[in-house]
């Protein structure tokens, strides 16, 4: 995994499927995007297609049919463009607060990454005007609240495309759509037969959300060793718990790879060498790392797995499929399912919570004076100073607030449109839920770094392995050591940005690419 997302400027959409660093550097770091030949090609190639459907009077679903339950109903083609335009006008019905910048420029690099596969029938002209706003900082207004899996969601992003809804240009008020376009030089469009359909048809924004939550799963699975290593070295832990022959006779790879992660972390820490044989045997919280943590890990790569197979994949319906003899079929279906997503947003859920519930209960144990063997929440003047009591029950609400949602969303249903559509896959809450678990769990993690970093300050810093020592120093650039109380939430969020920026690991990686 690389680590510098933000380190890429412009992704070519077509060639390749985009990798996980490129899809965040557009959804968070602003990159551009555009079109490879190949990706023109194929649009050119499948809208071709659907306009013979339409000059032929083909009953094709959503072209010259209704939507869902409405498919008895047989549409004209002279009314095939207000079909389209009915279609985004009446599903933008989410409600409640907006989704933020990264999960509205998420979908939209999800809608061009489904529809530039070539089997959706929609104009170029759609797609590069969906790149425009990308590229402009146009940002539509989407609420996030409603949606069963999708539709509604996107339909709120489809309105701007017509110089409808809300959007803001580079951060700046709410505007119409119409006024927004216009800020940024680009004409709304002219909807064509399938392509409202198709924006908002698929499981594009449940895939881009956990995208985005995936990514910063895999960087907490990373960091939590590194918070682990930290709290060995506050805790006096022996590191034999972690010696490669007794997780040789565990049968999982991740396991295995966490232990030897941990001792590579430590192995030049004066303080695990002196404390090796302190205890015969640490609390569960620090010789079960390997343990949980790779539990972690294996089912976050399962996750990524499925999530990345959908990346892959053309989620809409109808799919246009190109025939041999240069004709083509529609072929309806149900490729929009979000089953795969929800079901793996949920797995990341369980495996972020078990990496916090972990976690905290390392934080307690070096704020816990009858566990640490250091003054009481870590200050030396503790009774007059609270030091990092409060601290670590942040850390125990985060884990709290983890836990309700990691209830499962995928395995709820209810029937919508007219019983056409009798069960639904809820993957949009699934993915929703994942994405406030993943930042929740930085939020622990950074707590754990910052209690950790502040319990070496009662030990000789220069003890400390190089890996946490530089994580340390880092600490220190913006967290003095807390001698009295202050109000502790600014260095919670600074730790916070440092673990989510991914600076943290890169100072990591930097001592270890040196071993």
């Amino acid at each position: 995994m690389t680590h510098y997302p933000q380190q890429i400027s412009h992704v070519v959409l077509g060639d390749k499927e985009p990798s996980i660093e490129e899809f965040v550097a557009i959804a968070r770091y602003s990159a551009t995007v555009s079109f490879s030949p190949a990706y023109e090609a194929r649009v050119r190639k499948s809208r071709g297609l659907i306009e013979r459907f339409l000059d032929e009077n083909r009953l094709v679903y959503g072209v010259t049919t209704g939507f869902g339950d409405n498919v008895k109903h047989v549409i004209s083609p002279k009314d095939a463009k207000a079909l389209q335009v009915n279609i985004v006008r009446s599903h933008a019905v989410s409600v409640g607060e907006p989704l933020n910048r990264e999960q509205v420029r998420a979908i939209q690099l999800m809608t061009l990454i489904s529809l530039g596969k070539g089997y959706s029938g929609v104009r170029l002209e759609l797609l590069e005007l969906i790149a425009a706003l990308l590229n402009n900082d146009v940002l539509p207004f989407a609420p996030g609240e409603g949606s069963v899996g999708y539709l509604a969601v996107e339909g709120h992003l489809a309105l701007v495309l017509l110089g409808e809804g809300q959007a803001r240009v580079k951060g700046g008020e709410w505007v119409d759509g119409a006024t927004a376009l216009k800020l940024a030089g680009l004409q709304p469009t002219d909807l064509q037969c399938k392509e409202g359909l198709a924006m908002l048809n698929g499981s594009t924004s449940v895939t881009a959300i956990a995208m985005l939550a995936l990514y910063n799963a895999q960087q907490a699975a990373m960091i939590a060793d590194v918070a682990a290593a930290l709290s060995l070295e506050a805790l006096k832990g022996t590191i034999r718990a972690f010696d490669p022959r007794y997780h040789s006779v565990k049968a999982h790879a991740e396991q295995a790879q966490t232990a030897s992660n941990i001792s590579a972390l430590l192995h030049d820490s004066q303080l695990i060498a002196e404390n090796v044989d302190y205890r015969l045997q640490d609390a569960y919280s620090l010789r079960a790392v390997p343990q949980v943590h790779g539990a972690s890990k294996r089912f976050i790569e399962n996750a990524r797995q499925s999530i990345e197979n959908e990346i892959h994949s053309s989620g809409d319906n109808p799919v246009i499929f190109p025939l041999d003899d240069g004709d083509g079929i529609a072929i309806s279906g149900a490729n929009f399912d979000g089953t795969y997503i929800g079901m793996s947003a949920d797995t990341l859920c369980i495996a972020l919570t078990n990496l916090a519930k972990i976690s905290e209960r390392r934080t307690d144990r070096m704020v816990n004076s009858h566990f640490s063997e250091l003054p009481a929440f870590l200050v030396r003047n503790p009774g007059l100073n609270n030091g990092y009591m409060i601290v670590q029950y942040t850390a125990a609400g985060l884990l709290g607030e983890m836990k309700v949602l990691s209830h499962p969303a995928s395995i709820d249903s209810v029937s919508t449109c007219g019983n056409q559509e009798d069960p639904v896959s809820f993957a949009y809450n699934a993915a929703i839920k994942a994405y406030k678990v993943s930042q929740k769990l930085e939020s622990v993690l950074a707590i754990e770094v910052l209690v950790g970093c502040q319990a070496l300050d009662f030990y000789q810093v220069s003890k400390a392995s190089s890996a946490t020592k530089a994580v340390y120093d880092l600490v220190r650039t913006r967290v003095p050591v807390a001698n009295d109380d202050r109000a502790f939430y600014p260095d919670i969020v600074s730790v916070t940005e440092q673990v989510r920026s991914g600076e943290l690991i890169s100072v990591v990686a930097e001592v270890m690419a040196k071993r």
